[in-house]
């Protein structure tokens, strides 16, 4: 059998030949022969032959048990520092001894060993550390609902989950070392952004893609983040989200949404051409019972076509509100069209309501876009202060029209009526809320009328600190007179 790595050191752990053990007794015995031999010389020389004889005695027992204490302790560190071979640092015993050089020895040699075993137990600290992150983080991983890649500067996956591997449908052996394109088949374009990200070293947030996988054609949601900072280094981190069920999701919310504003516009439509409708069968009963007067037969028929008009052109906003908005050049001459509509109104709603009109004059009042929303807008105002004030003894409606700066014309509507409750207002705009009795109101009135001014760049407010009713105000951009395309 061959010797091991330990019986090899043996030796060099044993004690030299006793060559310092001759040498004490060459110096102790070689006086002594000399003295012997010197016996048939005179008294004094004998004398002087045995003086020498124990000097050199006293030295070489001396020299014995000090070359004995260095042997002892060099023996003792030459031991210790075997065991530290082995991974055993303990210090040694320190003996007593006066020489100071073998006590500094022994000391430093304890110090160097006990520093080393400290280092040693906080690597043995830190490795158990880290190996206790790793885990924590190699579960961390495990658990993420997303599939997680890794890639290293050759974009080579390096690291992966259990999500990675059924989405793709590799084992994380098998994806490991596989090129990051070959596994990620992607379409042309999303493909390019991930080329780019690596190309420019810029990370990826929330990329919406889509991938056929293992699971079939899936929606996902790429993040990719770099490892360093270094441009040279191309490290990185990929997660794939699978978000499938929620883009289905999606798009059935989006095909109710658009059910809930084809029946907004429907309902919408009904409200609008309520009024309109009921003016033209109102007139249309008079045109019938004035036949024989001609100028007022006119009257009524003009009457009646002024409102059909408003139907169509009732119509016709509510479609172009529920399509893209496009740009035009059309505007709108608010004193005008305010007298119209309560013309309109005064023959017929006001008067048989008994409600009392009050106008400012105002001077002309020219807003961007055209009359046909803004005249929607208002009879939604108009006739909610109608069903307002059904009950007040003697009910005032207010209008007032004025310019606020140069570039904006406002438009006032009030009534003496009870007025908004405080703990409704902030809802009245809300599509469906009325706070009229059932049968009685669509609640598209005010969110229409709203949606209609903000889209022209406007505002439709409430003003709650109006206490003697209810008080709406319109704020609309104004064109100059120059301004008005002819």
């Amino acid at each position: 059998m061959g010797l091991t790595e330990r019986e090899h050191r043996e030796p060099s752990r044993s004690l030299p030949s006793p060559w310092w053990l001759l040498a004490a007794l060459a110096v102790v015995f070689a006086p002594l022969l000399v003295w012997i031999a010197g016996l048939t010389l005179a008294l004094p020389l004998r004398a002087i032959l045995f003086a020498a004889f124990a000097s050199s005695a006293g030295v070489a027992i001396g020299l014995v048990f000090s070359v004995w204490a260095y042997r002892s302790a060099l023996q003792s560190l030459s031991d210790g520092l075997v065991q530290a071979q082995d991974g055993t640092l303990q210090a040694v015993e320190v003996p007593r001894t006066a020489d100071p050089i073998l006590q500094a020895i022994y000391e430093d040699y304890n110090t160097t060993i006990t520093t080393l075993d400290g280092m040693f137990a906080l690597v043995e600290d830190c490795q158990s550390r880290v190996l206790t992150e790793r885990n924590h983080m190699n579960a961390v991983v495990q658990v993420l609902p997303a599939a997680l890649l890794g890639v290293d500067d050759n974009l080579l996956i390096n690291s992966s989950n259990k999500q990675a591997a059924n989405l793709f449908g590799l084992s994380e052996r098998n994806l490991k070392g596989q090129s990051l394109f070959d596994v990620v088949n992607l379409a042309e374009q999303p493909r390019e952004i991930l080329r780019d990200s690596f190309l420019y070293k810029q990370d990826i947030r929330n990329q919406v893609v889509n991938l056929s996988t293992a699971l079939g054609e899936r929606w996902l949601s790429m993040n990719l983040s770099f490892v360093t900072e270094d441009e040279a280094e191309m490290a990185a981190v990929i997660t794939l989200l699978d978000i499938t069920d929620y883009k289905y999701l999606q798009e059935s919310v989006y095909t109710r949404e658009k059910l809930v504003a084809m029946g907004q516009l429907a309902g919408g439509v009904a409200h609008e051409l309520n009024t309109p409708l009921g003016s033209i069968l109102g007139y249309s009963q008079l045109l019938m019972d004035c036949c024989e007067d001609p100028v007022r037969a006119r009257q009524f028929a003009r009457t009646i076509a002024e409102e059909t008009k408003r139907c169509s052109r009732v119509i016709q906003n509510l479609v172009n509100y529920a399509r893209k908005e496009t740009c035009d050049r059309s505007s709108c001459q608010v004193v005008a069209l305010i007298d119209e509509l309560l013309e309109t109104l005064m023959s017929c709603r006001l008067k048989r309501s008994r409600i009392r009109l009050e106008r400012e004059p105002s001077e002309e009042i020219i807003v961007d876009g055209s009359c046909g929303e803004l005249d929607i807008v208002l009879t939604n105002l108009l006739l909610n202060s109608v069903h307002a004030l059904d009950d007040v003894e003697e009910p005032v409606i207010r209008i007032r029209t004025r310019m606020l700066n140069d570039r904006e014309a406002v438009v006032v509507v009030e009534d003496n009526g009870p007025g908004v409750p405080k703990d409704v207002r902030a809802r009245i705009f809300d599509p469906f809320f009325s706070t009229k009795e059932v049968g009685e109101g669509s609640g598209l009135g005010l969110s229409i009328s709203h949606a209609m001014i903000a889209k022209r760049g406007g505002e439709l407010s409430y003003d709650s600190n109006f206490t003697d009713g209810a008080r709406f105000v319109i704020r609309l951009p104004s064109v100059s007179r120059h301004e008005v395309r002819e």
